[in-house]
């Protein structure tokens, strides 16, 4: 039987968190096992925000060079290599991915054993895992397997060539119409991306509306901008069965047909814990399969943490990311919490939607004493200035601390605007100090003063 490799910590799976935790420890002298069954830098790298911004890219340089006359700039007909684009995004996933992989194995103190993880047994104090047929002891296990598509039983969907969000990005040659089922976020900006690359582009949303997590007047102007592209949107109707149609699909709405070449699910995202072997000691799992921790991210079971996606505490890469800065400050005798960070996210369509903090509906149903603020972006210099001016600003405030309690915007730059807010969310600071301090002209947040100045109560 091979012998029992030790280590002071094993880390499954190489998701955001992972790489820096990895080095983090090994150059405080520990030994760390790195354990990875598919590729160094998990969906953000291989098939997550590093591909698809690419791509995004590559898809609004085609946008604009079709808007070229309205800046005065008039080029030929604008074509698009369809293979080139995808090819570009390669090459920058793969540059990615190397560097991540040079990073760790710089560290004498770093072993990556390819191979996938799973505990065999053990009790605090000692894990026993195997990686592959290796067997691996450690005192600590951090757990970072990210989460994968879900696939939701759909008659007749087993017998297509569906895409997720890892096939869709293998594809060289351009769909000539993508049916998205799922309008939310990864359906949405790739719904765009596709349309502006040159495919036709239809999406499917079983509820009422588009990114239900938005306020509606938000899924609104999201789902204005992109029709205007020539997106279709097709809401409130359940996906009843998929078939094939020649050399494409067809996706059943009940009595209503959407014909297409290639059909894209992106309807939620599951654990990847089910090869993790868990029972075999003991960590706890909810009914599809993420793990609960504590504020300090430790699961059930002293000894084992839980980073990143399958926790349930964001699944984003910078939520992933940001559980490594806890993990490593409470190692080193810290008192970081998870339960106190202030959760924001963006949505990189173009324009981009940017969140942090109570949307107006969850403000309604809070039950304080909440002030809202709201301005259109068709209203902002900067955004005339750029041609950019589809979107708004939402802006709220308890009125009993003056702090902001949340924000929505939906316009240029939004991805990056929004952590104004989420710092001064962060910083406890009162919507006052905003109000007052001396903004950048010409900017979008320049108006933010001016914003907040229209606060109001939140009534009705």
């Amino acid at each position: 039987m091979t012998k029992a490799m030790q280590a002071d910590a094993v880390v499954v799976g190489s998701g955001q968190a992972a790489p820096a935790l990895c080095v983090a420890l090994a150059q405080r002298g520990e030994k760390v096992v790195l354990i990875e069954g598919a590729q160094v830098g998990g969906s953000c790298v291989n098939y997550g925000c590093t591909p698809t911004k690419t791509l995004r890219k590559s898809a609004r340089v085609a946008y604009l060079a079709r808007r070229a006359a309205e800046f005065g700039v008039h080029l030929g007909k604008v074509e698009v290599d369809f293979a080139a684009a995808m090819n570009r995004m390669q090459s920058r996933v793969d540059t990615s991915r190397g560097g991540l992989e040079s990073w760790i194995g710089g560290e004498p103190n770093i072993t990556l054993l390819r191979a996938w993880g799973s505990f065999v047994g053990g009790e605090e104090g000692a894990f026993d895992l195997l990686a592959g047929e290796q067997p691996v002891r450690a005192k600590r296990v951090y757990l970072n397997t990210g989460t994968r598509a879900f696939i939701p039983p759909i008659p007749g969907l087993d017998q297509v060539p569906y895409l997720d969000n890892v096939s869709l990005l293998k594809l060289r040659e351009r769909p000539r119409h993508l049916i998205v089922i799922g309008g939310s976020y990864i359906g949405l900006e790739m719904g765009q991306i596709f349309r502006r690359l040159g495919s036709e582009v239809t999406v499917i949303e079983t509820g009422p509306r588009i990114t239900s997590r938005e306020d509606e007047e938000v899924s609104a102007c999201i789902a204005s901008f992109l029709e205007e592209e020539g997106i279709n949107i097709v809401a409130g109707l359940p996906v009843t069965r998929v078939a094939r149609s020649g050399d494409g699909v067809v996706v059943e709405l009940g009595a209503r047909k959407v014909e297409g070449s290639h059909v894209l699910v992106a309807t939620g995202r599951l654990p990847n814990t089910e090869k993790l072997n868990l029972q075999a000691v003991g960590v706890d799992m909810d009914a599809r399969g993420f793990v609960p921790t504590n504020a300090r991210l430790e699961t059930n079971v002293p000894g084992i943490w839980a980073l990143g996606d399958i926790n349930k505490r964001g699944a984003f890469t910078h939520t992933s990311y940001h559980d490594y800065e806890i993990a490593i400050a409470n190692h080193d005798g810290g008192h970081r919490s998870a339960d106190d960070r202030i959760m924001a996210y963006a949505m990189f369509t173009d324009p981009p939607l940017g969140r942090v903090g109570m949307s107006e509906a969850e403000a309604r149903a809070s039950g304080r004493n909440i002030l809202m603020a709201t301005f259109d972006m068709k209203n902002v210099s900067r955004a005339k200035e750029e041609g950019e001016t589809t979107g708004l600003v939402k802006m709220l405030v308890d009125a009993d601390t003056d702090q902001f309690v949340g924000a929505t915007l939906v316009g240029i730059n939004a991805d990056e605007i929004i952590q104004v807010i989420s710092n001064f969310m962060a910083a406890g600071a009162s919507w006052r100090v905003m109000k007052d301090a001396l903004p950048v002209h010409p900017t979008v947040t320049e108006f933010f003063p001016t914003i907040l100045g229209k606060l109001r109560p939140l009534t009705g």
